[in-house]
Formats: C-alpha cells, structure tokens, sequence
C-alpha cells in the first residue's frame, strides 16, 4: 500500500486524503433527506437526487470491479472517437440509474457507504506516479499518472455530491478544503482547451476564481503549446469566474453564454472565449 503520508506530501494534486471526509459528508447529507427530496430535479438535466446518488454508487462499484477484481464487463465495442468514448459512458450510466431505480433510498444510502470504504481501498493502493488504468481524456491526455486520476475521481464525487446540495438547497462543499482541489484539478485541462488558440509567444492569461476557496491559474504560450506557469504580472487576458459560476461551466451545469454573462474578464476576445467551451467532466 502506498504510504499516505508520502502521497500527500509530494503529488501536485493530494486529494486522496479528502475522500474519507467528503463520503462522509455525503452519507450524513442522504441520511438527512427528507422522501420528497429523493425526487427533486437537479442541474444533471434528467437526473433526480436519487439518480445522482444512484450513480455515485455505480462508480464505486465500477472502481472495485476493475481495480481489485480485474473485471470490466462487456466491451464497449470500437472506440474511434472522443465522442464514441462519450456515448459509451452515458450509456452505462444511464442503464445502472435506470436499474437503481428500484432500490430504495435507504439501501442506495447503506451501499454507498459499505462501497466507499471498498473503493477508497483501491485508490490507495495505486503508486501516484504510475501510469493510470484510465487516462483524464478531458485534458487532453492519453496517457495519466495515478494523481491525476484520483484528482479526477474526487472531482467526480465532489461535483456530484454539490449538484445534490443545491438540488435540495443544501449549503455546499466551497471551502478552500474541498473545493481548491477540484478547481487546480479542472485547470490542468486549460492547456488542452487552448490548444487551437494562436498567439505570440510568451502570450499569458490569468484565469481567477474568486473568494477564499478560489486562486489564480497563469497560462502562457510556449513555443507550439500552452502551459500552466507560475505566476506572471503580464497578462493579455484576464478572467474571474465566481465560485458558484466555475464548477457549473466546467461541469456543464451551466451554458456557456450565461455564465459569461455572470463572469468578469478584460483583454484580448480571442484569448478569453475559449475558456467558456471548457468542460473537465466526460461529457
């Protein structure tokens, strides 16, 4: 097992520490619902509260599954396409929510937290600097260390869990604790967005999010590419998104034309729009 302590200290991007505590939080946010809340309408479009939780519940099993049991079900077929990637996955999410529909809340509740402890077994028995099963394709890559995509899987269980929150008008997770992980997470996919993006070299912009849960993500044109930097005084182009704003547009909880709207930017057009097509979710 790899040692936590290590992990936490060395990874650009510790979140496996944060996912006993965010389980937790869920488990005690389900335990709370009252009947009525299990069927309210979330930002997942057709997705109920009980949907949400539903699926959750299919991504520990999927992770046990695969990791520790090697299994991974029926094969998805010819894989040609980001896109082919795309409708494979809602599929299975589709047919697991549509199947969980005949369990209770109750028991949803009680899986979910037996699993949790299953699949965070597995997470922790990853070395964070190996490549991973599953590469973090919304950013771009092929292949990933095992820190990214634990960082992705925390993404998935905090977003999830924040669109039940405001489903059921439940304060959510936005403190610098849970929520700067999930955005320094969502940034690494800035140099992949931008990559059709042409300007002169040395070209910076700095996208913000606000509040104390935010920061300041410096991007800059170098040579052929974009890279995350550290931080510059000369920015071309500069955006601040509010917090409540950044995990919607990135999640596609949100479009993007009205989360513009609500958003703060100055500088060049050409080096601000591409932020608003970003999307750090399989979707």
């Amino acid at each position: 097992m790899v040692n936590s302590y290590f992990q936490v200290m060395t990874v650009p991007i510790a979140t496996l520490h944060l996912f006993p505590k965010l389980d937790q939080k869920l488990i005690e946010l389900l335990r709370s619902l009252k009947p009525e809340d299990w069927n309210k309408p979330t930002v997942a479009r057709q997705w109920t509260v009980k949907d949400i939780a539903a699926h959750l519940l299919d991504g520990n099993l999927r992770v046990i599954s695969q990791m520790r049991d090697n299994y991974f079900g029926d094969p998805p077929g010819a894989i040609n396409s980001y896109q082919d990637l795309v409708d494979y996955l809602n599929r299975l999410n589709a047919d697991f929510v549509l199947s969980a529909k005949r369990l209770s809340p109750a028991l949803l509740t009680d899986l979910l937290e037996s699993t949790g402890h299953l699949y965070l077994e597995q997470l922790r028995k990853l070395d964070p600097f190996k490549p991973a099963l599953f590469a973090v394709s919304w950013a771009g890559q092929n292949e990933s260390p095992n820190w990214f995509h634990i960082a992705r899987e925390f993404t998935e269980k905090w977003h999830h869990q924040q669109q039940i929150r405001d489903a059921v008008n439940s304060p959510g997770i936005m403190n610098k604790e849970f929520y700067f992980p999930v955005l320094d997470t969502f940034m690494q996919a800035l140099p992949y967005v931008y990559r059709h993006t042409d300007a002169p070299q040395g070209t910076t912009i700095r996208v913000s999010v606000s509040t104390e849960a935010g920061g300041d993500w410096y991007l800059s044109r170098m040579g052929n590419q974009w890279q995350l930097i550290q931080p510059s005084d000369t920015c071309s182009a500069q955006i601040t998104l509010h917090p409540d704003i950044a995990w919607r547009l990135f999640t596609k909880a949100i479009p993007a034309e009205e989360a513009k709207k609500k958003t703060t930017y100055s500088g060049n057009p050409d080096l601000v729009n591409p932020l608003f097509s970003m999307v750090a979710v399989m979707a």
